[in-house]
């Protein structure tokens, strides 16, 4: 019972985080109207999560192994509830923005689920658990934008931070509360300030480098110096990381075969993840007079989606079972070889709304799988102590390949817009959607060499 209540919990927050990422989609016309900003400016409500996401990250899952994660979730949940908040509150652009700054916090969440979950459930529901922590993080992805769709059609878009605002804050008070705090973490040590600095600045430049390369250029000067700057950086993170006595990522944890090749797997499965939820409620939405789209309101749109999230969700224990009978490897390959079916029969069949339900159904529910497989099959190639920390960075590694896929995809399609029109051609979708099932292709090659000491789940230590 004990772990069901902390399994809630988790899952309570995560949901939180996942529905913060896509509800603002289907919001930023609404959001530029009421914050009176071009549409240009308010991408930012999405470009400043993501890189806040992504830094912080890996810096509360390592603040977790050295203070407690149940501390630290805490801390988490409530700087995301604060951030909600403030968004809601505001009409200025500047304060919004900081607010989605402080719910990127929000990425932590994950993490420091897993690791609990890792160290502090029994053998058996280590996996499960996991895995469900995963799914429901694709599963609020899904339905974030079903629910966007939602409050833009019939209510204020205040109400998308509101409602994320109360979900978090009951999840931090039934952890505060209702949770021991955890065994397992390290309990020496000390924050690494320099390195979070320089992987901050790394990690920063090239994502804001891909999250505008759309507006400025693929091969401009700005995008591609701030990309080679943020190498250097990180380059830079490496060398100083490898002399600290305690580091805030450990380099020789992430190098292990198992770890190196489960985040190269991870990469790859996100280029190709969003491409339904980015893709289909764009097609939808387009009017029937392009001879390709139907013309679906934002609420429409979202909930062709609805039944592949809803399938994302079985994703959870399926991908356990698969995990302790097959392992890892052949659960992750399997479910990016799904994707890819699933991407491939959208970019060939996506002439009725049946069919993008149906065929979105399939590439969601690969998607599902391979998240809820991934983790486990990471954190038990790591000590339980390290389990946040590995978890952490694997997270960070998906957000950069879906912050890539995402504008590849919107390169895609805008090159795909003719002279005198303000829609893609039909081709410009059909090759969006051949990338995705090309990158959850790659991702299934890539999965078959993750070593097989890695697979199997490890026994209760």
């Amino acid at each position: 019972m004990r772990h069901n209540r902390a399994l809630a919990a988790m899952g309570l927050g995560t949901l939180a985080y996942a529905l913060a990422q896509t509800t603002v989609l289907p919001a930023l016309p609404a959001l530029a109207s009421a914050l009176h900003t071009e549409p240009q400016s308010v991408t930012w409500m999405l470009t400043s999560y993501l890189i806040a996401s992504a830094v912080l990250t890996p810096v509360f899952s390592r603040l977790g192994d050295l203070f407690g994660r149940r501390r630290l979730l805490v801390v988490v949940l409530a700087v995301f509830a604060a951030g909600s908040v403030i968004s809601a509150l505001s009409a200025n652009l500047g304060v919004v923005l900081a607010g989605r700054v402080l719910q990127g916090a929000g990425g932590g969440v994950i993490p420091l689920a897993v690791g609990i979950a890792r160290s502090s459930f029994p053998a058996e529901r280590r996996a499960p658990a996991i895995g469900l922590i995963s799914a429901i993080f694709g599963v609020g992805s899904g339905l974030g934008l079903v629910l966007g769709g939602l409050i833009v059609d019939h209510t204020s878009y205040t109400w998308i931070f509101w409602i994320t605002a109360g979900m978090a804050a009951v999840a931090a008070a039934a952890v505060g509360l209702g949770m021991p705090e955890t065994a397992g973490h390290s309990t020496g040590g000390r924050v690494d300030v320099a390195g979070t600095l320089l992987l901050a600045v790394g990690v920063t430049l090239p994502l804001l480098a891909i999250s505008r390369a759309g507006v400025w250029g693929w091969t401009s000067g700005r995008t591609l110096g701030l990309i080679a700057a943020g190498l250097v950086v990180l380059v830079l993170f490496g060398l100083v990381e490898r002399r600290r006595e305690h580091p805030l990522v450990d380099l020789g944890l992430l190098v292990r075969p198992s770890v190196l090749v489960t985040n190269i797997t991870t990469f790859l499965v996100g280029c190709g993840m969003f491409g339904a939820f980015v893709l289909v409620p764009q097609f939808a939405e387009a009017p029937a007079g392009t001879g390709y789209g139907f013309g679906a309101d934002a609420t429409r749109a979202g909930l062709l989606l609805l039944p592949g999230s809803l399938a994302m969700m079985a994703g959870g224990p399926i991908s356990a079972m698969l995990y302790h009978r097959y392992g890892g490897r052949a659960a992750l390959a399997a479910a990016a070889g799904v994707t890819a079916l699933g991407s491939v029969l959208l970019a060939v069949g996506h002439g009725s709304q049946l069919a993008v339900l149906c065929w979105s159904f399939v590439a969601l529910f690969g998607v599902g799988v391979a998240l809820a497989v991934i983790p486990t099959t990471v954190v038990h190639a790591v000590p339980a102590a390290r389990a946040a920390e590995a978890a952490g960075v694997n997270a960070l590694i998906r957000s950069v390949g879906s912050s890539i896929g995402t504008q590849v995809m919107a390169g895609i399609l805008v090159g795909g817009v003719t002279v005198g029109s303000r829609f893609p051609q039909a081709s410009a979708y059909t090759s969006a959607f051949l990338f995705c099932a090309a990158g959850a292709l790659v991702a299934a090659v890539a999965a078959a060499f993750i070593p097989r000491a890695a697979v199997t789940p490890v026994p209760a230590s």
